[in-house]
């Protein structure tokens, strides 16, 4: 439903995106991952029209219905929705009112548009506030209108730009649900984020980028067979440890000291651990608490993307 091909992107001789390709299908989520500085905001300013790309395409629709974006396009653009990572709401409208503006935006009035604005407030669990102005709302009651408002005209396509930052945990959930029923009803959705976690609930297929070119794009199974490391190990001991000798053991993946805790990728426990455990008694260390889990999604990530601050 939505598909980019071959984008690069300048700045100033800067390259910020080049040769980026990825395809987001109808009822399907597709997370966009990526470090600060990676050009997903570039991306996404192009996957929606706003910035033209000095090479490559995008593609709105799907076989003999697909139409090329360009600035100018504006039924294809209709087609795509956005839900920025700052709030784009009045704060001093009503919410159905905020919703009829935006709805207006796109041509719609009438009693079109204020069925498809009761439809939006229900969607997101703000029917009964429609009323109310956003400046009365929580957080997480703003970023849900923020996506109603963005779903008012009915868009085959939706792109969420971190769209749970400072909500709650109740209000992240509600907020997947609303994601979950859009997939449901056979929306494409591309969703950027920061949080692993919801990365690995929601998404179909992962897409992560760095400096400005795909480094991988499966499943998330796919993705996190990418680790030579299958096994995240975590050691507590009593004290700072050479985390360069650790890392010269064979099997023994990115060790890491956050406190009095180590922490080390294993391809295999039985047969990487011992001597782990045997390098930390070497120093002197008293290991006190042991444990082991899957290596998921944050540890793939950090493999492809380093651990060094993109601040």
């Amino acid at each position: 439903m939505l598909e980019a091909r071959g984008l690069c992107k300048s700045y100033g001789g800067r390259v910020v995106v080049s040769d980026l390709s990825l395809a987001v299908g109808a009822g399907e989520i597709v997370g966009l991952l990526g470090p600060n500085g990676a050009g997903k905001s570039t991306t996404v300013s192009m996957l929606c029209g706003l910035v033209q790309a000095d090479r490559g395409e995008v593609f709105v629709g799907r076989g003999a219905e697909q139409a090329r974006l360009t600035e100018e396009s504006q039924a294809s653009k209709r087609r795509i929705g956005v839900v920025p990572q700052e709030l784009s709401i009045y704060d001093n409208l009503g919410a159905a009112a905020n919703l009829e503006l935006f709805g207006a935006l796109y041509g719609m009035s009438g009693s079109a548009l204020g069925t498809s604005v009761a439809a939006a407030l229900a969607l997101v669990g703000l029917a009964d506030r429609a009323k109310d102005k956003p400046a009365t709302f929580s957080g997480g009651m703003k970023r849900r209108l923020n996506i109603a408002a963005a779903l008012v005209h009915d868009p085959d396509i939706l792109i969420l730009d971190e769209p749970t930052v400072g909500v709650d945990p109740q209000s992240r959930n509600a907020i997947f649900d609303n994601l979950e029923e859009l997939r449901r009803r056979g929306k494409a959705l591309l969703y950027t984020t920061h949080y692993m976690e919801e990365a690995e609930r929601l998404c179909d297929r992962i897409v992560i980028i760095d400096h400005g070119q795909v480094v991988a794009s499966d499943t998330l199974a796919g993705i996190e067979r990418l680790l030579p490391a299958t096994l995240s190990l975590e050691i507590e001991v009593d004290g700072p440890v050479d985390v360069a000798v650790l890392a010269g053991l064979r099997g023994i993946e990115h060790p890491v000291q956050d406190g009095n805790v180590v922490r080390a990728g294993v391809g295999d426990l039985a047969r990487d651990a011992p001597a782990l455990l045997n390098a930390l008694a070497a120093q002197g260390r008293r290991v006190t608490r042991v444990g082991s889990a899957r290596a998921g999604l944050e540890e793939v990530f950090l493999s492809l993307a380093g651990r060094a601050l993109r601040d």
